[in-house]
């Protein structure tokens, strides 16, 4: 990252004058503009007033101050040994203390971590920790499915095309077998949905962050940097911080975002899920739960918006697949009434009969549902899509639902009479395989009725 000048406002000096009217301002201003004319400067305005006003100074070299604030939740920004705002090439306040030194040309502090190598540029970051389930994760994917995007029908290099573009610099890359956007510059885009989002609905994706400022929003309707376009309400905020749920311009609903640790998303693309019912949202991140909001203003559409913020070559934001479907009635009833229900949220190893610990939510509710309904028996189907020969997918299908079966036994106290398990493969498909979405219907584990 070059050098650049400095914002020249003391902390106090620029609190003093945002505070008076008239010719002050102008003059602040005026000298902002000059300061960082090559950035995009309604933006670094914008920033400027709101943290200098609303925020916390910091040393660059303080980690006591920059904890206490991150602790306390307060937005921060970083100060070089005069008091004086230390910014990016873009001319955003900087928030990261490693990259505060290189700005400043200075030694990194001790206790500030090295940026690491942004995915699709090298070192491929470790993937993230989900050995273990944390007792507030209950994300139960939707049973539904609304969009299944994982770019393999897209160009490497080229913008996915069953997106539209708002603004910026996004492409497709591949990386460890598997496909992401990478994000070259600030910027949004839309992602038609074939309905208005459900009432209650899931979505999945992922994320990596490497920049001070990065933050990734997902809302449904357009809003980009915090400013309302057309839309005022919450929107789902990953940032190097916090995440959660957070407003967007002035009717937005309450700001519920957790702090975390950056390098929880520095170091790995972390899985991004949320489940909402009506109002009320859930947000996780990885393993973690990180906002329970009964009260969120989510307006429903039929267009969800992904918005990113300081992202740049050196210092992409990579985002992974999407995943958004629509939730169901509670799993006894829809039994009860249908006599077989397929469950999405049991998740296995690439090839394998391994249960992954994201799985432990939907083994919970059957288990549950088990318990509290002993005189209820039912088979364990095991189903894939039409990828592979028919043999390999028959043998897999019938180990995942046996793998599924034991588990109930094991953990659940379930007597293993009382259940039953098959696998059919793919000779029992519920959508068409030529498609993303109906692959992934037909990817899946049916409880039926005995």
């Amino acid at each position: 990252m070059r050098s650049i000048p400095l914002v020249r406002l003391a902390a106090l000096a620029v609190v003093a004058a945002l505070a008076m009217p008239g010719t002050a301002d102008a003059q602040i201003f005026k000298k902002l503009k000059e300061t960082v004319s090559d950035a995009a400067e309604d933006e670094v305005l914008t920033q400027v007033d709101r943290l200098v006003r609303e925020g916390v100074a910091c040393p660059f070299n303080d980690f006591e101050c920059i904890e206490s604030a991150r602790d306390s939740g307060d937005d921060y920004y970083l100060t070089d040994e005069e008091g004086e705002v230390v910014v990016d090439e873009e001319g955003e306040a900087v928030t990261d203390p490693a990259e505060a030194a290189a700005v400043l040309g200075k030694p990194a502090p001790a206790s500030a971590g090295a940026a690491v190598p942004p995915p699709g540029a090298g070192t491929a970051p470790p993937p993230a920790d989900l050995s273990t389930a944390h007792s507030n994760y209950d994300f139960e994917a939707g049973d539904r499915v609304l969009v299944e995007e994982d770019f393999f029908g897209d160009n490497v290099g080229d913008f996915p095309r069953r997106f539209s573009l708002v603004e910026g610099s996004f492409e497709v890359i591949e990386w460890q077998d598997a496909r992401y956007v990478r994000a070259l510059s600030g910027g949004s885009f839309a992602i038609p949905l074939p309905e208005t989002l459900p009432e209650t609905f899931t979505l999945e994706t992922a994320v990596n962050l490497q920049h001070g400022n990065a933050y990734l929003r997902i809302t449904p309707g357009r809003a980009f940097h915090g400013r309302p376009r057309d839309y005022q309400g919450s929107a789902v905020s990953i940032e190097l911080a916090r995440a959660g749920v957070r407003p967007v311009g002035a009717d937005g609903g309450p700001d519920a975002r957790a702090r975390i640790e950056p390098a929880v998303v520095q170091d790995a693309v972390v899985p991004v899920r949320v489940m909402a019912d009506g109002d009320h949202m859930k947000v996780y991140l990885g393993d973690e739960r990180v906002a329970n909001v009964p009260n969120a203003v989510f307006p429903r559409s039929d267009t969800l918006f992904v918005a990113v913020s300081s992202a740049t070559p050196e210092r992409p934001i990579v985002i992974g697949g999407f995943r958004i479907a629509g939730g169901g009635r509670d799993l006894y009833d829809r039994l009860s009434t249908e006599g077989r229900v397929a469950t999405r949220g049991i998740h296995f190893d690439v090839n394998s009969a391994t249960i992954r610990p994201e799985s432990r939510a939907a083994l919970d509710e059957i288990g549950s549902m088990l318990r509290e309904h002993p005189d209820l028996r039912i088979s364990i189907e095991g189903h894939t899509d039409s990828d592979g020969d028919d043999a390999s997918n028959l043998d897999l299908s019938e180990r995942r639902a046996a793998a599924v079966r034991d588990y109930l036994v094991a953990n659940y106290g379930v007597e293993g009479t009382r259940l039953e398990s098959a696998g059919l493969g793919e000779t029992v498909p519920v959508a068409d395989n030529a498609t993303p979405e109906g692959r992934q219907e037909n990817r899946r584990v049916e409880l039926v009725r005995l």
